[in-house]
């Protein structure tokens, strides 16, 4: 049985294993595989399980799914290929691919070595990003950018609209009842 490895720190060796026809994928907890990180979407990708394959399919996540660092809607996930979530790399582990190498490698050598260099060049492209402020940030000082307290876009309003505003509702509303006691002066005779 297929099963998806996570590679990133912090959740390295996490795993997944993929028995179901369909497998939804996302930072939320109705999903049936959850990757609680930010760069994940609610609902990020569906997997398919079609015999032996892996269908990924992206649900229009606001990060993408990439395999190999190629953002793709939907693809099939070949052994070796690194999936990624957002920022959460993951690599498939199908039983196969690990016990394989021993008998290969005693024939052609080289073999065994590409496959495991793109997940490890992947995990070194992974992008780190930084929380927080540097020492150097604060010792610069963090005050707000010259003329931006002076800027005439961002000067006070004047109630100037809602004074008028305020009038006009007053006359309004004289004139209104001067027209309902007039018309009620006029009614009355009327009898």
């Amino acid at each position: 049985m297929a099963k998806l490895v996570i590679l990133n720190q912090g959740m390295t060796g996490r795993t997944f294993e993929v028995n179901v026809e369909r497998t939804t994928v996302g930072r939320v907890e109705d999903n049936t595989f959850q990757i609680a990180d930010a760069s994940v979407s609610s609902h990020h990708a569906e997997i398919i399980l079609r015999g032996v394959d892996l269908l990924i399919r992206d649900l229009n996540s606001t990060n993408g799914t990439f395999i190999n660092g190629e953002k793709i809607s939907e693809a099939v996930l070949q052994p070796c290929q690194v999936l990624r979530f957002g920022q959460v790399e993951l690599k498939i582990d199908d039983g196969k691919s690990i016990s394989a190498p021993p008998p290969a490698a005693a024939a052609p050598a080289p073999a065994p070595a590409p496959a495991p260099a793109p997940a490890k060049k992947s995990v070194d492209a992974t992008m780190v990003i930084p929380r927080g402020v540097s020492l150097e940030q604060l010792e610069q000082g963090g005050g707000r950018p010259a003329g931006f307290d002076t800027n005439p876009s961002f000067s006070k309003k004047t109630n100037q609209s809602n004074k008028w505003f305020i009038i006009i509702g007053i006359v309004a509303g004289v004139v209104i009842i001067g027209l309902i006691l007039f018309l009620l002066k006029q009614a009355g005779p009327a009898k």
